[in-house]
């Protein structure tokens, strides 16, 4: 993966912030949008014009459904046309060797695979773009006239790799009318100081043990191996995921934007309904929004509802990934919310916190199996060592040196993952904010430094 550490933003950054800051505010956005697109450069430089594509192609549709007098028909055939473009641009790059291998598999065809690397965040400015269309569309937002402006919505690099998922309706006021604080300002830094110590100190060490687990022979794992192995990418990918999302939202407030939050403490969840209220919130509200609730969303019927949840989590989890083990992975998680709305939430009100709490863990962990492994043979395989079906014994010494070189990391991990105020929240740091802060930023620095590969997990999303 071309983006293999962080180090370049700590070099592009303070650039950037000296062109926003030092220029009048009416090129405030023109500075953000060439910069942007340069920060996409030093990943991807080949796709800068697959997103300008993107960005000329809904730009210019917007403008049309604009038109006055226009029939319904016209602007309903803009819409589908836009989804169209974009749509065929992310199945392209990102489904189209899925697609082949399939047919070649099924027909007993030899397609030659396209071996196309994925543009960088192409699932996310996709949806965000598409989002634009169907808000000028249904009138929830007026049409962007000035394509500076909507350039630098779709390419704003904070959020721009990994998420958080802005639809234009969030955002389209903050594009025009902004107002940066020196307030808002400190809040941003301490957001993507703690987004930083999350990626790097906790899921990238968290990550080596996943690593290690995952890596091992699966066929001849103790039962707590494989538990402690799943754990541990459990926190990995959240930690990961949230790192990324809190620096994008630190990094949005430098600059005078408030982006939508995207992850609540997950893992306090009580159901997988309650965890996916927590867990990447601006994907599930984009499926809802423009997904769901345009099926019909629960208005005609248990039977439409259920259709309309399979729907939903087979084409979520088809965007996280062009392999069946994501489809799966969606699915499993579709019938597990259509059994908590028909009868399942009530009978888990009745019972103790700690059960819910106890029962949504686990679902949650045989997921991220189905997420984590590519090959059904090796979910299988996992699945059977995290059950004892694989014959082997209950642990062994390796789990025991596994679980005693990260008891201390793991206690902080679950530490946090569960809401706990340091201090109370003020317009003013004090000196021992200050201090907790800058360690955090030295040590995440350093560990950057020291390391030599840094991906996010969901760069490839």
């Amino acid at each position: 993966m071309v983006f293999s550490s962080l180090l370049f933003l700590f070099v592009f950054l303070p650039i950037v912030l000296t062109l926003y800051y030092c220029s009048p505010r009416k090129i405030r956005n023109l500075i953000l949008f060439l910069m942007s697109l340069i920060f996409y450069a030093w990943g991807e430089p080949v796709y800068i014009v697959i997103m300008l594509v993107s960005t000329l192609t809904d730009y210019s549709f917007g403008l049309l459904l604009d038109k006055p007098n226009m029939s319904s028909v016209k602007r309903k055939g803009i819409v589908v046309c836009s989804i169209i473009v974009n749509l065929m641009l992310l199945s392209y790059f990102k489904y189209a060797d899925f697609l082949i291998h399939n047919v070649n598999a099924l027909l007993g065809t030899d397609i030659p695979l396209t071996e196309l690397p994925l543009p960088i965040g192409i699932s996310f400015y996709t949806f965000q773009s598409m989002s634009y269309i169907i808000d000028v569309y249904r009138g929830t937002a007026k049409a962007q006239r000035n394509w500076i402006d909507f350039g630098t919505f779709v390419a704003l690099f904070p959020q721009l790799v990994a998420g958080p998922i802005v639809t234009y309706n969030t955002i389209a006021q903050q594009l025009q009318h902004r107002a940066e604080s020196i307030s808002m300002f400190a809040e941003g830094v301490q957001r993507f100081v703690i987004g930083l110590a999350k990626k790097v100190l906790l899921a990238n060490n968290i990550g080596l043990l996943w690593d290690t687990i995952s890596s091992s022979n699966v066929e001849t794992m103790p039962m707590l191996t494989a538990w402690l192995g799943i754990i541990a990418f459990a926190f990995q990918i959240y930690f990961d995921f949230s790192g990324y999302s809190d620096m994008a939202i630190g990094l949005g407030l430098m600059f005078g934007f408030r982006f939508n939050e995207n992850f609540n403490k997950p893992y306090i969840a009580q159901s997988i309904t309650d965890f996916w209220r927590r867990w990447h919130i601006s994907l599930s509200s984009w499926f809802r929004d423009y997904v769901y609730i345009p099926l019909g969303g629960n208005r005609r019927g248990l039977a439409i509802q259920m259709r309309n949840i399979l729907i939903v989590w087979l084409l979520t989890g088809f965007w996280h990934g062009a392999s069946w083990n994501f489809i799966w992975w969606g699915l499993y998680f579709g019938v597990i919310l259509i059994v908590e709305k028909w009868w399942g939430l009530s009978l888990l009100s009745r019972l103790p916190r700690w059960t819910r709490h106890l029962y949504a863990i686990f679902l949650i962990l045989i997921g991220w199996v189905l997420f984590a492994f590519d090959q059904p043979s090796l979910i299988g395989a996992y699945l059977a060592a995290m059950f004892g079906f694989n014959g082997q014994s209950l642990w062994n010494n390796d789990t025991g040196y596994y679980f005693y070189t990260n008891v201390v990391l793991l206690l902080v991990l679950i530490i946090a993952s569960i809401p706990m105020k340091l201090w109370k929240k003020t317009s003013e740091l004090s000196l021992v904010q200050i201090a907790w802060y800058g360690l955090l930023y030295f040590l995440s620095v350093a560990y950057l430094v020291d390391a030599t590969f840094n991906p996010f997990l969901y760069f490839r999303f």
